[in-house]
């Protein structure tokens, strides 16, 4: 996301010196449910949850040099300061360093690690490249730094979109549910509502002959704006799975650069936010994904979308938050200031309630993210009024914020959801000639007759979706509990063939053609390992970064849990997949160290964190024929199939 200018970054802070990456985050001042933002690493440096200071031995302790500590006023001798406790003096021996004390302002919003504004307009050359006799122009040494936030990503984004791009019509077949959103989307773009197909229309669409639409209504279960969506791809392409799949792989390319600019903006590091994005490229149920013409891809890009709003929002408050304490105060707390301060204008948090809109007109699991998203971002509020110096910051937030924050993340998804269904509205009232229910009210008495007939006809439709959604319980298949999720446990055959010698490719007597549906095993695994350091984090130190993943993956999951007896899938979990990735990032983070750790605590940490993104990259690799349905010898297939629930 955007935003590197010096307005957010209030003390103008350049991090170039300092690598541009890894930086220590400034501390805040954390609320009980979501607090403020720390490094990964500087709690175990000694920090306290109130800033660099406050733990138990801030800069110039007692085991700094230094000389004896001056003597007070009135001639005596002060009592030396508590030894600091063995646990942190051993882990000072590993490299851990305090970090250097922080002002109010850089505690609302620490400085961003490169860009225009905080980068300066001549870099001294990395001593590394220098090492390695790579001497660039200095002019172009001190652009690439100062552009760093957005070259890395756009790198990273590039190679996702190539993998996901490449051979996308293959397989050249109508895969998994498929069949309803190819041709749904097709029916919205050339009618503005679902049709009923006539059998044999697959076989027809496949063999490139005319498309049979006809006007019958169809009941369908799911909005309309992932369908709308995909249709855009088939107007531009033609109706074949080039075409049909398009539109979703630019989301799922362009949701990796949203990630990357969404970590790098939440741990204000360049370097984690392109590993963030070079992990979502790299995750094996996000391709599969990206590369298919479903509809919860889609949900996933506005989840990110809506997540990064409200990120953008939280820095741009609180930048506005540390100027009026600079324009009316001494820039420290002041708790009148922060009782009377209104937020203005928040342009970005509207945005986000569009995006939640958006979430909800694709599938109706995004309530869910609505109702977290709007709970964080009042949170965040709150923190940030305590920390500007409120005495009671949850009723200052609900006094000045909360009818704010309901407009914009209630009342706006909602005028979105409505309007998203403006195909609906528009087609004939008249029985079979339109929308499926849309002629419903015509007619009907109804105990609220202010209310139009269409919003009576839409809700009567609704109604009927939800008591399918929530009594779906046919067995499939590939159907799986969500208890088996994190660990990869039933994975989803989208398509498979067995293809003899001599045909698709196969050079061998038997071969195996399959799109499974499977995120990158390891990097599921680093996961569930990453949630547990994530809670610690969130728990044990109060840090708002972990309490943001964990809030997103929240959404996206723990509701499948509510609906365990319903035919669910593996591959809705796609929608909190970047939080995952979130999470092993932020994992990633505290293995190398902060900034200021020493040389060898970052050199082993740096490897450390470097092997486990190749792992998972060789892993993505290795399964990647399994992702793109690639024609393998069946031997090769089977030793991809680590567990028999897998087949």
């Amino acid at each position: 996301m955007n935003g590197d200018t010096a307005a957010q970054t209030p003390t103008g802070t350049d991090l170039t010196a300092r690598g541009g990456v890894g930086g220590p985050v400034l501390a805040d001042q954390p609320s009980p449910a979501l607090p403020g933002p720390r490094d990964p690493a500087r709690d175990a440096a000694g920090e306290g949850p109130d800033g660099p200071d406050s733990g138990p031995d801030g800069p110039g302790g007692p085991d700094e040099p230094g000389g004896p500590a001056p003597d007070a006023p009135d001639g005596s001798i002060p009592a030396p300061p508590p030894p600091r406790p063995a646990w942190l003096r051993g882990l000072a021996r590993f490299g851990y360093a305090p970090a250097p004390a922080a002002t109010t302002a850089e505690r609302l919003v620490p400085p961003m690690p490169d860009g225009p504004g905080v980068t300066p307009k001549r870099v001294p050359p990395s001593p590394l490249l220098l090492r390695l006799g790579l001497a660039l122009p200095e002019p172009l040494w001190s652009w690439l730094c100062r552009w760093a936030g957005w070259l890395g990503p756009l790198a990273v984004t590039l190679f996702a979109g190539v993998l996901r791009f490449a051979d996308l019509g293959s397989p050249n077949a109508i895969v998994f549910d498929e069949t309803y959103y190819a041709k749904d989307a097709y029916a919205l773009w050339h009618g503005g509502y679902e049709i009923s197909w006539p059998d044999g229309a697959n076989e027809q669409i496949m063999a490139g002959g005319p498309v049979p639409y006809r006007s019958n209504p169809s009941y369908v279960v799911h909005p309309p704006v992932g369908k709308w969506i995909i249709g855009a791809g088939e107007q531009l392409f033609g109706m074949n799975p080039f075409g049909w799949r398009f539109a979703v792989a630019l989301l799922g390319t362009l949701s990796v650069l949203m990630l990357a600019r969404i970590a790098r903006r939440l741990f204000r590091s360049t370097l984690l936010g392109c590993v963030a994005g070079l992990l979502l490229a790299v995750d094996g149920l996000h391709f599969v994904m990206s590369r298919s013409a479903l509809l919860d891809l889609v949900v996933m890009f506005w989840i990110v979308a809506a997540f990064g709003f409200l990120l953008l929002d939280r820095d741009r408050t609180r930048a506005r938050i540390a100027a009026r304490l600079s324009a009316l105060g001494d820039g420290g707390p002041d708790a009148g200031i922060a009782h009377r301060l209104g937020l203005g204008w928040r342009p970005y948090r509207i945005a986000a309630g569009v995006c939640v809109g958006l979430t909800c007109a694709t599938k109706w699991s995004g309530l869910y993210v609505a109702a977290a998203f709007g709970l964080l971002t009042v949170l965040w509020d709150a923190g940030s009024r305590r920390l500007a110096g409120a005495d009671h910051p949850y009723r200052w937030t609900l006094v000045r914020d909360a009818v704010p924050a309901f407009v914009s993340l209630v009342v706006v998804p909602v005028a979105v959801y409505i309007a998203s269904w403006w195909g609906w509205f528009a087609s004939s009232t008249v029985p079979n000639q339109g929308g499926y229910g849309r002629d419903w009210a015509v007619g009907r008495s109804t105990d609220f007759p202010w209310i139009p007939e269409g919003l009576r006809a839409l809700w009567h439709y609704h109604s009927t979706v939800y008591d399918f959604h929530t009594h779906l319980s046919d067995p499939h298949t590939y159907q799986s509990n969500p208890w088996s999720w994190l660990v990869l446990g039933r994975p989803v055959s989208f398509f498979y063939e067995s293809p003899k010698q001599g045909t698709a490719g196969c050079t061998v007597s038997e071969c195996a053609r399959e799109v499974l549906g499977i995120g990158t095993p390891l990097l599921w695994w680093t996961g569930v390992i990453a949630l547990v350091y994530c809670l610690w984090r969130w728990a044990a130190r109060r840090d708002w970064r972990a309490g943001a993943v964990l809030c997103g993956l929240a959404a996206g999951y723990l509701p499948w849990f509510a609906y365990q007896q319903r035919t669910i899938f593996l591959f809705y979990a796609v929608c909190f997949v970047p939080f995952l990735v979130l999470a092993v990032t932020m994992l990633l983070g505290a293995l190398v160290g902060p900034a200021g750790a020493s040389r060898d605590r970052r050199i082993i940490g740096g490897a450390a964190a470097g092997l486990v993104v190749l792992l998972i990259m060789w892993n993505f690799l290795f399964f990647h024929p399994l992702y793109s349905g690639g024609t393998i010898p069946m031997e090769d297939w089977r030793k991809r199939m680590w567990f028999n629930t897998w087949i």
